[in-house]
Formats: structure tokens, sequence, C-alpha cells
């Protein structure tokens, strides 16, 4: 039996020798000093090695506790070198299957179809708030608390709406995971409820009647180029989406039928907004301006590409408007929501189907498009005249 002294004094003497320990654990001293442990044993008739790491980082007891698990597994007829293998491999499967790499491989698979800005702030979130904490870790080892400490980092700088959106994404990631069976769990799934709610009102809006008319005044009297001021009369009108009012191409519009017709980038599905006699007059008296390139609204400096996606909230800011407290270009829709159905009666599917929201229907999208489609025209005509009314007072 070896000791520790003897290890620890064990000198090379030109040639390789071996000091037996038991059980068929050796040291393995080189002529050029290395001392090696060593596992002498037999599987299958046939007499095999096994490397237990080299002193003294391995010393004589972790050693003997390698011995006696190999051992073990002897027992077990198990070969203890391909037991060794099988659990490097599937470390090195783990490693390889971490959280950055199931999800990009989430993304380009589940987001594939998804609108580019929609895409871009999903990627953005995991790249700066999870990747470079998580981002290594095989995804199956991953904890609930774990991700909890990525979220709570976006919570303590006070984005509360990001750290709900990413444990969304998370969630997502880890639901992936399992069903291609790189993990067994979704950690994200016990989080419900571990962060505080998002703060309420993250699209600003006034839906009170009495304040609509001062709001439209400012709106109206900004100073601006006269395409931005185009589009700061035409928001409350349509109640689009931001980016879909800014990405508006001349070619979907058709100004004679009174129509908008263009593929939602959210669900990439075609809407057809019927447009008010207001809103043809608005675009009528801008295409002289704006008519020869693609973008009803270009870019002030590079016309092959929109305005930008602040313009609007800009606008709204240099005409004394508070787009975190008061009034943002999404809060249009939400003025228009709630306007309509309780002053102006116009029954919810009418509105649901011209907020380009999904609704589901038997006969598929297709005919969504169309759907309530005399009753759109009548209500974004209704809905426009009541605007004027309330700013004109």
């Amino acid at each position: 039996m070896l000791t520790d002294f003897a290890v620890k004094n064990a000198k090379p003497t030109g040639k390789t020798q071996r000091l037996w320990d038991g059980g068929g654990l050796y040291l393995e001293i080189t002529p050029a000093g290395s001392k090696l442990w060593r596992l002498k044993y037999r599987y299958d008739g046939k007499e095999k090695r096994l490397s237990f790491g080299k002193y003294p980082d391995v010393g004589l007891k972790d050693a003997r506790a390698k011995r006696d698990d190999a051992r073990k597994l002897l027992a077990n007829d198990v070969d203890p070198s391909a037991h060794k293998k099988a659990v490097k491999a599937a470390r090195l499967e783990r490693a390889s299957n971490n959280f950055e790499a199931v999800a990009r491989e989430w993304f380009e698979r589940m987001m594939a179809d998804k609108a580019k800005s929609h895409k871009d702030k999903i990627i953005a979130r995991l790249q700066n708030d999870i990747f470079p904490w998580l981002g290594k870790r095989p995804i199956a080892d991953i904890t609930a608390p774990e991700v909890l400490a990525c979220l709570r980092r976006i919570e303590d700088r006070g984005a509360r709406d990001t750290a709900h959106r990413a444990m969304q994404n998370c969630s997502a990631v880890f639901r992936y995971a399992v069903t291609i069976g790189k993990a067994n769990s979704n950690p994200a799934a016990h989080l419900k409820g571990a962060l505080p709610p998002a703060r309420p009102g993250h699209f600003a809006a006034v839906t009170e009647p009495e304040k609509i008319g001062p709001l439209l005044r400012k709106m109206h009297e900004v100073n601006a180029t006269f395409p931005v001021k185009c589009a700061l009369k035409l928001a409350p009108y349509l109640f689009c989406r931001p980016i879909e009012l800014r990405t508006m191409r001349w070619d979907e519009v058709h100004l004679d039928a009174a129509e908008w017709r263009y593929i939602v980038g959210k669900t990439q599905t075609p809407h057809l907004v019927p447009l008010a006699a207001q809103a043809v007059a608005i675009l009528r008296e801008l295409h002289p301006m704006t008519g020869r390139w693609d973008y009803v609204f270009p870019s002030r400096h590079r016309k092959k590409q929109p305005m930008s996606s602040n313009t609007v909230n800009v606008a709204l800011r240099r005409a004394g408007i508070s787009t975190r407290e008061e009034q943002t270009g999404h809060g249009f829709r939400a003025m228009a929501r709630t306007i309509l159905h309780e002053r102006l009666g116009v029954k919810p599917e009418v509105i649901e189907h011209q907020l380009a929201h999904s609704v589901p229907d038997p006969l598929g999208t297709a005919y969504n498009r169309t759907k309530f489609l005399e009753d759109r025209r009548k209500m974004m005509q209704e809905w426009a005249d009541y605007l004027d009314k309330l700013r004109e007072n």
C-alpha cells in the first residue's frame, strides 16, 4: 500500500516505473518525472487500463476513490473506460446544446415569418439581457433561479415590461428545447408571479372626448415638415400600428377606391383599411411631394427608406404632448377602440377587424379581410367626422 509520503518523494529513475497501491491502482512515474494514476483491470477477459489524472492534481485519497468507483462499475458488468467516454461525450453534448445555440435555432425556425421589427426586438433582448449570463450554460442544466436573476437585472433598471417579455421569450426557448429533446423541463414556467406587474399604460392614450380636441389642435399646429404633419393627421384617423403607418407604400394606396391594402407585419395577413374622405384628401395633397418614391412617408435623407420609427412620437413631443403620460403614436389604437364602442356604439367585432387583430373565423383570414367591410367603411367615416368635431370644438 502506498502512503502520501512515498508518493510525494518518489523520484524518476530514467525509466518508467510503477508503484502499486492495491485493487489494480498504481502510480506510474515517467523518466521525465511525471506521476500519473492508473488502474489495471480486466473486462471480458481483456486487460485494460484507465487513467485517473496526474499527481499532485489528484492525490492518493482521490485516486483510491476513483478506483473504488470503477470497481463498483465492474461489479455491475460495466466497463469503466467505456463509461468514462460516455460521460465525457454527454458532457460535451450538453455544452454544445447551450442556451444560446438552442435559442438561435428556435429564433430561426419559429420567427422566420415574423415582421423584421418584431424579430429585431426579440434577438436584441436575448443578446443584451440573457446570453451574457445564460448563453454558454447547457440548456438542460439551467434552473429557475438563474433565469430569475437575469430578469431581476432588467427589472432593476426600471424596464418591467422588457423583463416580462424576456421571460416569455425564455419560456418559448425552453419549450422548444423540451420538444426537440434537449431539455427535460421549462424552468421559466415556474416564474409566474415572480415579477411585479408591468407598469400599466405602456402606450399612453387619451380616451376622454373632452381631452381629444385640445390634443388634436396641438398636433395640427406643430412645427414640422409637411410629410410629418400629414402623418400626424392620419394617425388618429387610421389608428393603425405605427410601423404600418410609417411603412405605408403608394402602391398599396387606392385613392379612387378610398382603400389602403397591405400585409400586416405582425401576422403576415392581408388587411384592408377603408379611407375616410379626410384621409383621402390628406394623401392626395401629399402625393405630389412624395409620390415619386415607394414610401408615402420616406426618410428625410434617404428617400428609399421609410421615416424613422421615432418620427411620430418626436413630433408629438414637439407639439407639447407627453408620450410617456399623455399620448403615443400607438395610443391612437386604444383611443379609437375605447370611444368607437363606448361613445359611438360600434360593435366590438367590427372594431377588432379594423384593428387587424386576430379574430377566429371558420371561413379563414381571407374572408376576415373583407368581413364587416361596409360597416367598417361607415365606421371610419363616422370616426373621422367625430374627430373633426372634437378638434373644431
